[in-house]
Parts: C-alpha cells; sequence; structure tokens
C-alpha cells in the first residue's frame, strides 16, 4: 500500500514539472518508461535452456504457419457449407497436405479468444472430436506444452490418438494468432491405448471483420499426421469433416 503511494505521488510530481518546465519533457517519460521497464524485469524469471527450446518452437510454428497461409495459391475447395464456412486445402512438399478453415462468428474477438486460450482446458467439454486437452506446463506469458487426446471417429475409423503440442498465442494490434507444433515432453510419454500423432505447423489466426467488430473472422490452418494405417481418402474427409464440425461446435459454445 506504501508503495502504491509512494509511485502515485513520484508520478504527480513528474507531472507537475512536465507542466511547469519550458520544452519537451522527453525525459520525464524516458524515466516512466525505464522505471515500467525495470518493474517488469524484475518480475520476470529467466527462462533454462528447456523452456527456451520450447518457447523458439512455438515461434518457429508460428511463423510457419503465416508463411503457408500468406501464400494464396494453389488452394482447393474441399467443402463449402450453406452458411459460408468453407474448407480449403493444398499440398506442400515439406509438410504434406494441409487444411484451411474460413468462417466468421457472430461474436467480439475477446470472447473467442478467451475461449479458446483461457478456457483451452474446457474444450472437450463443448467439442465432441476433443476428449480432453490438458496444459502440462506454463512457460512464461505466451507458452504451454499441452497433452490433447482425439476422440474416437464413428465407427472407430480412426482409433485414438493424442497429441503432445508446443503452442504459443500472440495479439499483434487487432490480430490474435494461436500457433503449435508436435513436441516431445519427457513427463508424458506415449500412452497405452492412443497412438501418438504428430501435428503442425498449425495455426489459427482471429480477426474483427472490417466494419463489424462484432463479429471475427477465424482462420484454422490444419495439418495432422494421424500415423498407423489409413487410407489418405479416409484421413483427408476426416480431417476436413473435423474443421466443420469444429465451426459449428464453437459458435454452439459461444451462444451459450
Amino acid at each position: 500500500g506504501l508503495r502504491r503511494q509512494a509511485a502515485v505521488a513520484i508520478s504527480q510530481e513528474l507531472s507537475r514539472l512536465a507542466s511547469h518546465s519550458p520544452g519537451p519533457s522527453a525525459w520525464i517519460h524516458q524515466v516512466r518508461r525505464r522505471s515500467s521497464l525495470l518493474s517488469s524485469r524484475l518480475e520476470e524469471k529467466p527462462f533454462s535452456e528447456m523452456e527456451m527450446s520450447y518457447i523458439k518452437q512455438g515461434e518457429e510454428a508460428l511463423q510457419k504457419s503465416l508463411r503457408i497461409l500468406e501464400d494464396q495459391d494453389d488452394w482447393k475447395t474441399e467443402t463449402v457449407a450453406g452458411n459460408g464456412d468453407k474448407v480449403l486445402s493444398k499440398v506442400l512438399p515439406d509438410v504434406g497436405k494441409v487444411f484451411r478453415l474460413e468462417v466468421v462468428v457472430d461474436q467480439p474477438l475477446d470472447t473467442v479468444y478467451g475461449e479458446l486460450v483461457d478456457n483451452m482446458e474446457q474444450m472437450g467439454d463443448w467439442n465432441p472430436n476433443v476428449k480432453e486437452v490438458r496444459i502440462l506446463e506454463k512457460i512464461g506469458k505466451d507458452t504451454v506444452i499441452t497433452h490433447e487426446k482425439a476422440a474416437a471417429t464413428p465407427g472407430n475409423i480412426v482409433g485414438p490418438r493424442d497429441f503432445v503440442s508446443v503452442r504459443c498465442a500472440k495479439r499483434r494490434g487487432s490480430t490474435c494468432v494461436l500457433a503449435g507444433m508436435s513436441t516431445t515432453y519427457g513427463a508424458m510419454p506415449e500412452q497405452e491405448g492412443f497412438i501418438r500423432a504428430e501435428n503442425g505447423p498449425t495455426c489459427m489466426v482471429l480477426r474483427p471483420l472490417p466494419g463489424s467488430p462484432s463479429q471475427t473472422r477465424l482462420t484454422w490452418l490444419l495439418s495432422i499426421d494421424l500415423k498407423g494405417w489409413l487410407p489418405k481418402t479416409i484421413i483427408n474427409q476426416v480431417l476436413s469433416q473435423t474443421q466443420v464440425d469444429f465451426a459449428k461446435h464453437l459458435r454452439q459454445r459461444l451462444a451459450r
């Protein structure tokens, strides 16, 4: 409490000096800026070598995903729903087949972001394609290690899969990017009864709809290797349908 009172008093005194001194008061702003930076740095904890490795993996997933989305060539339409939801796909030499969902959600960006990031572990409650999402470790403000269990598909066409992923969330102005890719995590080895699949680079991009800030444009880049012996036709059908289902269930969740 005393620290807070002292900080207020210093701020008021600096403002008084700024208003009475001739010319620009850049030095006062520098003092405020430097003290703010110092406070934030004192609160930061140094990252271990392993933690830095995970942070770099998250950044790499983000950069690779954005490069894929920025290339507008050679995308082919997989599905177009009656409400305008669209799934596109393309084949990349170094990644394989990737899928791209384009939808508009009738909710503001912060609401969608909160559900997908802050409430990440609740996804199994509303998305039937997800059995469980668990955060294994948080690293700084932007990076987490997660374990996800996918639900079996109807008829058990694709058996139980699980994933260990590094994810990072970045906000740049009015754009949010949620990116991730598979990683290894010693405390979560392969689980009995599940095939350890791999994903990435993958990401979701959230932007306010131009002219309508109460709506959000969501783009989801999906890249998954389900492993096991599965025909490509089945894999393509399952992944594109997974994206369409996700948009439907997300809208239902947000409406509630």
